[in-house]
């Protein structure tokens, strides 16, 4: 929607500053106001998350997140609607005349990303949201979202992703997602964070930054699991909440909500109008119960019962995996998978083939690796297992529909986003190759 490379020229940081200030954005405003969530896997359910809480307590909320899934549109949204064509056009217009004036005498380039985060921050501001929600790119430390100076952020979880970017381990990745929190704030760890806490605490220390960590500091207790989502039971810091109940699936979604849940008590603690605690526990117990956020092991038919999943690193199919056997068993899957050809093809496609006694091998038409690429990684994870192939995500589901009902099965889609999200469209009727995802 901008006619602008993936990423722009070295750091951005300076540049978008410009833009910012030249799109007369209130950045005390923006500060005051915003969170910020980051993390490897989890970060869109933790935002939605903590966007629902919001809107539960009556506020103006606005999320930005990325990428989208169908629409370019769902990656602004004030109060869970998705920002409209025409006020769309009308902001990319203006953000990118802001562009150009600022290019030529920089002689460097802006980045998609930068774009679309400048244009989330005016449409919040225009539109007077109370409460902001940004969901990080990639990283923190020259990620856009460290512009808005959140002293309230999280990690939602981290797993190696993006090394040459971010570092080529799991201390230095999380602590480059450490530091989109401004000094003085607060991170909230996920659980899978909680193995590298020594060094995160002596990491934030010299910036006076509180680290608090899910199953730690965070008390997460009385988990039961449904077909219907997750219930759970949260403590923290003398406040207590019993049978929080959320409608997503996957027991890693208790970690997500109760990192969202904390995120908005901290930022209530700091916020310009206060709330009693009593109006805080109303918005959090309503506002995860009423999010839903597509992907994330969703069911998008019934007969057969068909689950998609959009993780596309190795802790977040490991995580769904885990999640699709808690909520749904073990029993009688068949498998559609795909991966991108910028991914480890046999590192993923391994965590999923050994669960699976039948599985389609597929292409996306954005960026999917080769059947053929995807079978023989499947053939070496599982050397017994009945493998097809197909040339395409429509007869992908065509294959996996009849095999469903001649072998009774249900089907698991995952592997990639694309993949999913593909798979999602061709089965709803519509066309795949249309997709349009960055």
């Amino acid at each position: 929607m901008f006619d602008l490379p993936k990423y722009g020229d070295g750091i951005c940081l300076a540049r978008l500053t410009a833009l910012l200030d030249r799109l007369a954005i209130d950045r005390v405003r923006l500060q005051q106001r915003s969170v910020v969530v980051t993390g490897s896997n989890g970060k869109g359910s933790t935002a939605a998350f903590c966007a629902g809480i919001g809107r539960a307590a009556g506020l103006r909320t606005g999320l930005f997140t990325s990428p989208h899934l169908y629409r370019f549109n769902e990656r602004f949204q004030i109060n869970n609607v998705a920002i409209t064509d025409a006020r769309l056009t009308e902001l990319i217009a203006r953000t990118a005349n802001a562009i150009e004036k600022l290019s030529k005498p920089r002689n460097e380039r802006f980045g998609a990303f930068e774009a679309q985060f400048a244009l989330a921050c005016l449409y919040f501001q225009q539109d007077a949201c109370d409460f902001m929600v940004f969901e990080a790119g990639i990283g923190g430390r020259y990620d856009p979202v460290r512009l808005v100076g959140a002293t309230t952020t999280c990690v939602a979880s981290v797993d190696l992703e993006h090394v040459s970017l971010l570092g080529n381990s799991l201390a230095l990745i999380a602590s480059d997602k450490s530091d989109a929190c401004a000094a003085g704030g607060t991170i909230v760890y996920g659980g899978n964070c909680r193995p590298l806490r020594d060094h995160l605490l002596a990491y934030n220390r010299n910036r006076q930054t509180t680290s608090l960590f899910i199953r730690g500091d965070i008390g997460i207790a009385h988990e039961l699991t449904s077909d219907a989502g997750e219930t759970f039971n949260l403590s923290f810091d003398g406040f207590s909440l019993r049978d929080l109940s959320i409608g997503l699936s996957g027991a890693f979604q208790v970690d997500n909500a109760a990192i969202a849940a904390v995120l908005f008590l901290l930022w209530t603690r700091t916020a310009t109008a206060p709330m009693d605690d009593l109006a805080i526990a109303h918005a959090i117990r309503n506002g995860l119960l009423e999010t839903r956020w597509p992907g994330r092991l969703e069911t998008i038919r019934r007969d057969p019962l068909t689950v998609i999943d959009v993780g596309h690193t190795p802790d977040g199919i490991a995580r769904a995996l885990a999640g699709l056997h808690r909520t749904h068993g073990q029993q009688d899957w068949l498998l559609v998978v795909g991966v991108s050809q910028d991914k480890s093809a046999d590192e993923i496609v391994a965590l999923l083939a050994p669960a699976f006694d039948t599985i389609i091998c597929s292409s996306a038409y954005h960026k999917g690796a080769s059947p053929g690429q995807i079978a023989a990684a499947a053939r070496r994870a599982n050397p017994s297992a009945a493998i097809h192939t197909t040339a395409s995500v429509e007869e992908a589901a065509t294959l996996s529909t009849e095999l469903a009902a001649k072998l009774g099965r249900r089907i698991f889609v995952a592997g990639g986003l694309f993949l999913a999200i593909e798979y999602a469209t061709a089965v709803a009727g519509g066309q795949p190759r249309d997709l349009a995802f960055f």
